[in-house]
Formats: C-alpha cells, structure tokens, sequence
C-alpha cells in the first residue's frame, strides 16, 4: 500500500479517535518458536510511527529481531466494533534510559499526575529500555456500518 494512502487512512477521523484512546495497541508478532503471539502493549503514535517501550530482554524484542514483521489492532468492545488494523515492520533499538515515547503513552494511559508518578517508577526500574518503532506499511478500518472486512466487501 502506497504511504500517502497509508497516512491518509491514519488520519482519517475514526483511526485517530482510536490512536488517541486509551486502548491498548494488540501486537502480533512471530516468536522465536515460529508460533504466533499476540500482547497488548501501550504505544504512543507519533504520526509516522508506532513506538512501543519494553524490557530489553523481553522475549518480543528478540523475536522482532528475527523477524521484523508485526501486525497491530486497536480495536473497541462495542457494537458495532471500531477496528483499526495495521501491518509494518518493526525496528528495535536498546536505549539508555526510558523511551520519552513510552512516557508520553503512561500519560495518555494514566493522566497527568499518575503518568507522573509512574515516570518516577519507570525510571528507577528501567536502566535501559527496547524503543520498538513500527513503520506502518497497510491499514484497513472497520467501523461495520461503512466499512467491511474484505469478504463482506467482495461477496456484496
């Protein structure tokens, strides 16, 4: 998918209602066993990418460094669903520190004062930290009033 139509789906008022919710992102990814894994994880979306805080030795960090390639969802428990999906390919790098992104996600998550007191937390837990940016590469929106999954679309 070209990256204009990418960021153009990004932007579209339903995909930033949810990139701006306190939903937490669902990141698929392969492990190292080959099996599919799925965690819920906060992210913070900067308008070009997804980044992802987590401990280094996390088992996803050296999963993704096998294999790049992830898939993400946001997606609300109402109905009709709200689904934003999302395919890219990871990039991981071990930082000094806490990521400011996954700060910027705990006071999203949090609130203000919480995400405060949770930085403090973060900081004394973390001496280094796995920045996980996702460069999106496809997106599909499903609001199931408009817009359907792709076998609905094709069989209508």
């Amino acid at each position: 998918m070209p990256l204009e139509n990418v960021l153009r789906l990004l932007n579209d008022p339903l995909a930033q209602e949810l990139l701006n919710s306190k939903i937490p992102v669902r990141l698929a990814y392969t492990g190292l066993d080959r099996s599919p894994r799925v965690v819920p994880i906060w992210f913070h979306w900067d308008g070009q990418q997804f980044v992802l805080g987590t401990a280094p030795n996390a088992p996803k960090v050296r999963a993704l460094t096998r294999n790049a390639k992830v898939a993400l969802t946001i997606d609300t428990d109402t109905q009709p669903p709200q689904v934003l999906l999302v395919r890219g390919t990871a990039r991981v790098e071990v930082i000094d520190g806490v990521a400011p992104e996954y700060l910027q996600a705990a006071r999203r998550y949090l609130g203000e004062e919480q995400g405060r007191e949770f930085e403090e937390q973060a900081r004394g837990m973390y001496k280094q930290m796995a920045r996980i940016a996702i460069e999106p590469e496809w997106v599909k929106i499903l609001d199931f009033q408009t817009r359907f999954p792709s076998a609905i679309e094709e069989g209508s």
